[in-house]
């Protein structure tokens, strides 16, 4: 996916992440930090399911890219911690505090980098529906939720 940049208002609360000089990111990427490195979500290995996935990802969860990180680049990236950003999304109506989570591509083997969808429960969520979508509609605000900002 192209560079988007879908942060829309907050504090980011940024952190510097530094990124293996193979691994690509593009900035409005969904970030979990894999031992030290910055990576996107469709980088984490497939755990057989979209909810052992989302959980995974969900515990490594470190932010959404600022900052892009081409194939041989060895600089650290601007990651946001915190912040309401605007992502796509499965088209459907969702309420202010609707949890979210990144979603699983269509063959069901890795995550979506820049896609999220609901989910039901804490464990699986990287934020909360900031903003209703009524009637339906294909994005939504996200207000992103790191392992730092819930305390643990």
């Amino acid at each position: 996916m192209a560079n988007t940049m879908r942060w829309r208002y907050g504090d980011t609360c940024p952190v510097m992440l530094p990124v293996l000089s193979a691994t690509v990111i593009e900035i409005g990427d969904l970030i979990y930090l894999d031992t030290d490195n910055a990576k996107p979500a469709s980088a984490q290995a497939d755990q057989g399911t979209e909810a052992a996935n989302q959980e995974l990802f969900h515990d490594r969860f470190a932010g959404v890219a600022m900052q892009q990180s081409r194939s041989g680049d060895t600089q650290p990236i601007r990651v946001a911690t915190a912040g309401v950003f605007e992502f796509d999304c499965v088209s459907g109506t969702f309420e202010v505090g609707k949890l979210v989570g990144a979603d699983e591509n269509t063959g069901g083997t890795a995550l979506e980098d820049q896609f999220v969808t609901p989910v039901n429960t804490p464990n699986l969520a990287i934020g909360r529906c900031a903003k209703r979508v009524s009637p339906a509609g294909t994005r939504g605000l996200v207000d992103i939720v790191t392992p730092g900002e819930k305390g643990g």
